[in-house]
């Protein structure tokens, strides 16, 4: 019989919970640690896109494809380029209904979903890890804010960019790309904002020039996330999320001066501006020797500028991890078949991203983009 191992989960996303469903439904032992104080405490973040060939594969695997599927939202799965300095529609996709393989999801309830199968007491909330101590046995035992939890066979990084765990593995950190989203809310769109709702569709829209964008993404409850994108300036250092913090709309469109009154009308006319997101990555094809006791998923191994693809890879590594611990008789030896998948495919589309995130905001990226899309973007599909 397989000795299943203690496994502690760091990060309560959607990579860590799908890994804690797999093991949770074949009796593996683990325990979800998660910063947030609750299930809904802070916002999540933009709406996801999850793919037939990834996402929904991990959600099938842990038996919540169907009702994925039957809350998702696949009437936005529209995509639209349009001209910066006229807000003509350049190119769109509008997939005929019931033909999209890529159905949208809100995180908060992508996360309530995959909370439900799980017993009351996986996830501990409002527990912040600060540290991890190995035992001379090989065991590990966390180092909490509020004390400490352990022993461990198992710790997995979940958590994020600036993952914890991925400390004790490695001394590499993300990166700044030079280049920053501010993210803006409207809400109530389709009564308030009835040509921002037509000129966003049912999707994403994207305008892109001179190295800067206006990319909208309709979210649930008609609501519309706009992401001003812009290279940073000098004087705004590799921190502009500090330098740029309190940044009003007013402030914002002077990086826009001659842009369409269409798109700036998503900035203008904003209910909020609600963060400012420096995007960073890790070098590609970055790796670490295999540890005994540690391993990462999610961007916490492998951030990466957000094409649309790094919920589904995400959630691809945690049910390949998943699946190994559960079927592998030697579960050190599932951890090192894990990740051997794991660098190779995380090398491979961290290479497109780069490549397609580097020719959206070049100079000519607008031209670049509309002369051959699928390749700029790495065929990622839209922004998550």
């Amino acid at each position: 019989m397989t000795q299943h191992p203690r496994v502690a989960v760091i990060g309560a996303g959607p990579a860590g919970l799908t890994l804690a469903n797999l093991l949770y439904r074949h009796g593996c032992p683990v325990t979800v640690f998660e910063a947030d104080d609750s299930s809904t405490s802070r916002d999540q973040g933009g709406t996801l896109d999850l793919h037939a060939d990834s996402a929904q594969i991990a959600l099938k695997k842990i038996g919540l494809l169907d009702q994925f599927l039957s809350v998702a939202r696949h009437e936005d799965q529209e995509e639209r380029d349009i001209d910066y300095a006229t807000g003509a529609v350049l190119r769109e996709e509008i997939p005929a209904p019931g033909t999209g393989d890529r159905p949208e999801i809100d995180r908060l309830l992508l996360r309530k979903l995959l909370l439900e199968p799980l017993g009351g007491d996986v996830v501990r909330w409002n527990t912040h890890v600060e540290g991890i101590t190995l035992r001379q046995s090989g065991e590990y035992d966390l180092r909490l804010r509020s004390g400490a939890a352990g022993p461990y066979d198992l710790v997995v990084g979940a958590d994020g960019a600036w993952s914890r765990v991925r400390a004790v593995l490695t001394d590499v950190q993300p990166s700044y790309t030079g280049v920053t989203f501010v993210e803006l809310w409207l809400s109530d769109v389709d009564r308030r904002h009835p040509a921002i709702a037509q000129l966003v569709g049912h999707g994403t829209m994207f305008s892109l020039h001179d190295g800067s964008g206006i990319i909208a993404q309709r979210n649930g409850g008609a609501t519309i996330r706009v992401y001003a994108a812009l290279h940073t300036q000098p004087e705004e250092t590799d921190r502009p999320d500090r330098t740029l913090n309190g940044i009003t709309a007013r402030e914002l469109l002077s990086r826009f001066e001659g842009w369409a009154p269409s798109l700036l009308s998503l900035i203008a006319e904003a209910d909020l501006v609600a963060a400012v997101r420096p995007i960073v990555a890790l070098p590609t094809g970055l790796r670490w020797p295999s540890t005994r006791g540690l391993t990462l998923i999610g961007d916490a191994a492998h951030v990466m500028p957000p094409l649309g693809v790094g919920v589904n890879l995400a959630m691809l590594d945690a049910a390949d991890l998943g699946e190994e611990i559960i079927t592998h008789g030697e579960w050190p030896e599932a951890i090192r078949a894990y990740e051997t998948t794991m660098f190779e495919r995380a090398e491979i589309t961290a290479r497109q991203v780069e490549q397609g995130f580097a020719m959206m905001f070049a100079p000519d990226g607008a031209n670049i983009m509309a002369i051959d899309r699928s390749r700029a973007r790495g065929e990622m599909g839209p922004l998550a």
